[in-house]
């Protein structure tokens, strides 16, 4: 033990150094006083910036807080009324009023029902949302009266020279349609050689053309000069709707292997054709028995 606890000399001065200096930094750190720093601050960029800040929290604040929106007043619940700001009495009018199978159909009616206070009716009402039926209640002006009985050919109307306005009498056909309508007809000069083109007009329903043959027809059609089917050439039926130079090319080859079509109804054997516009291609062909 004795060995561990004796130290030479030099050792001594050693341990007595380290010690000082140890005591010397601690009176440094203590005791040694440090001046304050001068920051400068502008004050002008400082309530600019804090501005800023506060104009943020508000945001968040409002953006936190629940939001309204377009409501039909014959639902509100408890719960709901309780935080649009109706009292329990309030909403108990409106509740005993519902049970009695009867609707509030204006802004009016539900203050009557409810007695809510003007202040609180006008923060309510921009977001009551009624039926279409209760708001519309005033016929719309130029209402149509639509009438699709069948008529004999002499009743109808000439569908080469019936306006837009004229077609809209007819249910199902609305401004869009009936526009559409007028404009596909007036891409040939003359108009619809048949009622049946107006299966071409994108968007129409059998239904609905229809409805328009019940009320229209062609009566003064295009003067077309038909094709035989078993003379044509290729360059002669690519002129016709629906028909391409593929298809013109294979109808020749297939009246070629028959020997001439005995009818037209045999072109649907032709490898492509489209079959759902037979009626349509059969207006521009004729067979050869047929005179021109």
């Amino acid at each position: 033990m004795k060995s561990h606890f004796t130290f030479s000399k030099q050792q001594r001065n050693g341990i007595f150094l380290l010690i000082l200096s140890i005591i010397a930094l601690q009176c440094l750190y203590f005791f040694v006083e440090q001046g304050p720093k001068n920051i400068k601050t502008n004050k002008e960029e400082l309530a600019k910036f804090q501005k800023e800040i506060d104009s943020l929290k508000l945001i968040e604040l409002e953006e936190r807080k629940p939001k309204t929106y377009p409501f039909n007043p014959n639902y509100i619940t408890d719960y709901k009324g309780a935080l649009l700001g109706m009292s329990n009495k309030e909403i108990d009018r409106l509740h005993s009023f519902r049970k009695q199978n009867k609707w509030i159909n204006s802004t009016k009616e539900f203050q009557e029902v409810t007695q809510v206070s003007d202040s609180l009716l006008n923060i309510l009402s921009p977001y009551f949302k009624f039926p279409d039926w209760v708001t519309s209640t005033k016929p719309k002006k130029n209402t149509t009266i639509y009438n699709n009985t069948v008529k004999t050919y002499a009743q109808k109307q000439d569908l080469n020279t019936a306006t837009a306005k004229q077609l809209q009498k007819i249910n199902g056909i609305g401004e869009y349609y009936s526009e559409r309508i007028v404009k596909f007809r007036n891409k040939f000069s003359g108009g619809f050689i048949a009622d049946i083109q107006l299966q071409d007009v994108y968007g129409l329903s059998p239904e609905v053309i229809e409805k328009i043959t019940n009320q229209f027809t062609v009566k003064t059609p295009r003067k077309i000069k038909k094709i035989n089917i078993n003379k044509a050439e290729i360059e002669d039926l690519v002129n016709i709707q629906h028909i391409d130079y593929d298809l013109a090319h294979q109808i020749v080859e297939q009246r070629k292997l028959r020997d001439g079509y005995k009818t037209l109804d045999e072109l649907t054997k032709v490898k492509d054709f489209p079959v759902n516009k037979l009626e349509i291609i059969k207006l521009y062909l004729l067979l050869e028995k047929e005179k021109e």
